[in-house]
């Protein structure tokens, strides 16, 4: 309630990116000293029912931060102290680079949503494993990695190695941005040979630096897709990730739609192009999720993102058939205490349901 009420009108009176920028630097201030972290970690667990296994990795509670809201991994020991079960950092790239020209983030508070076109601004892959080794977060990390803006698509492979490479150490596990619609040309590698392609020299250098380093078990690899896919583009997908044994799916990234928005025409124009995520996005997202279950008999994990405000939507994506969810904007308009109400709210359901675990419930409405 203090959120809403009180600091959510007073972050909205500034540009989203400066709002953006002073949550960040606020939490990283606030919840630095790590008395204060441990006392917020407390009364921020809200997960009764133990710890969940997924892709070989021990998560204290299936509700994470989606990549984009700590690109640089500066304020993630922070973050993890709000009830995430897992942060997922970036996205980096190979290089620092600014992103697209500003202004570039941009709030339709009527539909509950944010329009994006940052294009990937970060500090670097090199960067973000320094920040994330002085400040690890107890919690799963994920780190996030796209294709730098200067690279072309044809050149894609070994950029994304150089930061597969940087951030090697400090991940739990590595998601693959394929899809994000402000990096020009990015979208082209969801495609089945430049996919194929790709992952499969991961794959290889994931052997090789886990083989390096002595690990028991090389490093969980997850692909992030776009939920402006066809259908027979997500099957080509899905097979190749199969082929490539990747761990799982993060489905889905924003959308370049502007349908069924509550803002008006010229709202929506004005804030020009880029993806689109929060409510809009939800049903969209559950569709994919639920389509991607099916056609892999829920085989492959899935990390649910997009619309997640409260444990009902949560709960929605978890009956298509994800595993884990991620929420960004639900985090933005819903503020701090979020992770703590879904989970609670979602094992409310799960008791309620009949349910005996989580696990039980994945994919029911899918089936």
């Amino acid at each position: 309630m203090i959120y809403r009420s009180f600091l959510r009108p007073i972050l909205f009176r500034l540009s989203p990116e400066a709002a953006h920028e002073l949550a960040l630097d606020s939490l990283s201030f606030f919840l630095g000293a790590a008395p204060i972290r441990k006392a917020v970690a407390a009364r921020h667990r809200g997960w009764p029912l133990g710890p969940i296994k997924r892709f070989g990795l021990e998560f204290a509670n299936p509700i994470g931060l989606a990549a984009g809201f700590d690109k640089n991994g500066t304020a993630a020991e922070s973050l993890a102290a709000l009830g995430f079960g897992f942060i997922e950092v970036g996205t980096v790239t190979s290089e620092p680079q600014s992103g697209n020209e500003k202004p570039r983030l941009f709030r339709l508070a009527s539909d509950h949503a944010l329009i994006n076109r940052l294009g990937f601004n970060n500090r670097g892959a090199a960067q973000l494993a320094e920040n994330v080794r002085r400040r690890p977060p107890d919690c799963v990390l994920g780190v996030n990695i796209g294709k730098s803006h200067r690279v072309a698509i044809a050149d894609a492979i070994p950029d994304y190695l150089t930061s597969f490479t940087a951030v090697y150490d400090v991940a739990d596990y590595i998601a693959i941005n394929i899809s994000s619609p402000n990096t020009p040309n990015l979208r082209e590698l969801q495609r089945r040979e430049p996919l194929a392609e790709l992952l499969r020299a991961l794959q290889e250098r994931n052997d090789e630096l886990a083989k390096d380093k002595s690990l028991r078990q090389k490093k969980p690899l997850l692909v992030k897709i776009a939920p402006d896919l066809s259908e027979a583009d997500l099957e080509a997908i899905i097979e190749v990730a199969l082929n490539a044994n990747v761990a799982g799916i993060i489905a889905t990234n924003t959308t370049v739609s502007r349908d069924n928005l509550h803002a008006s025409p010229a709202e929506v124009q004005a804030c020009g192009e880029g993806g689109l995520s929060g409510a809009p996005l939800r049903s969209r997202s559950n569709e994919v999720i639920s389509l991607i279950h099916r056609l892999t008999e829920g085989g492959l994990p899935i990390v649910g993102v997009g619309g997640v405000f409260t444990a009902v939507n949560a709960w929605d994506k978890i009956c298509a058939g994800a595993s884990l969810v991620q929420l960004y904007t639900g985090f933005i308009y819903e503020g701090p205490n979020v992770a703590k109400k879904i989970n609670q709210g979602v094992a409310d359901i799960l008791r309620r349901e009949g349910f005996k675990s989580l696990d039980d419930a994945i994919g029911c409405s899918a089936k």
